[in-house]
């Protein structure tokens, strides 16, 4: 049977939604914290995951964040009262699989559960990511470019990662530090910047097309068409 974890601090909102995938036959366990929740979600025994936004202890962004830096696919559909575009985009780019804002009807609810049900089923694992002669093996936990073996820290494979994840894309500081460290940015700190620094210098050796750039006033982009 499809199990799906609900966290969801609102007990009226959890029930609707515990009663609503009950009837389509899914086993749905609650989880009514964050922490409670985050706990349950690491454990990677679920099918899929509808996760609040906002939650006591530990919020939903904080979760999705976590999950998907322990390499856990378990689809989210977040769900929050925060309709804002800035909002639904971080979720998204949090690691979060779609976005239902509250108050919504339960059958919508269901039928997005069983579009990411489906999708996830049609999905293959993807455990080699490769940016033109950059690549990253998830399972070895190696990075290669042009067939040499580069010598990363654990964080620095991590923010590869995401960076190769999200390429193409101009990722903000505070979207770095939050996704890959999973904490909230601290305009204070550098570590953003001397972490970019060290991965550069290994990625972009002389004599390579460089893949990771600057983006003035804005942060990092890993890109092969600068």
């Amino acid at each position: 049977m499809t199990r799906i974890l609900t966290i969801e601090d609102d007990e009226t909102t959890a029930r609707e939604i515990i009663a609503e995938l009950s009837g389509h036959g899914f086993e749905v366990e609650w989880a009514d914290n964050g922490m409670t929740g985050l706990a349950k979600a690491l454990s990677g025994n679920y099918d899929l995951i509808t996760l609040d936004r906002m939650l006591p202890s530990v919020d939903g962004l904080a979760i999705v964040t976590a999950m998907r830096r322990e390499n856990i696919d378990t689809p989210v559909l977040m769900i929050s009262a925060l309709s804002d575009v800035d909002e639904r985009v971080q979720g998204l780019r949090a690691g979060g699989d779609d976005y239902l804002v509250k108050p919504f009807a339960s059958d919508e609810m269901a039928a997005r559960v069983e579009v990411l049900l489906r999708r996830k089923e049609r999905q293959v694992p993807q455990t080699v990511l490769r940016i033109l002669d950059l690549e990253l093996d998830l399972v070895a936990r190696t990075v290669s470019r042009r067939k040499t073996q580069l010598d990363l820290l654990p964080m620095e494979f991590r923010l590869l990662e995401y960076m190769m994840r999200n390429s193409e894309q101009i990722l903000t500081r505070t979207m770095l530090f939050e996704s890959v460290w999973g904490y909230h940015f601290d305009p204070g700190t550098n570590i953003i910047d001397v972490h970019i620094g060290r991965l550069r210098r290994k990625v972009d050796s002389p004599g390579l097309p460089p893949l990771i750039h600057t983006v003035r006033g804005s942060g990092y982009i890993l890109s092969e068409h600068r």
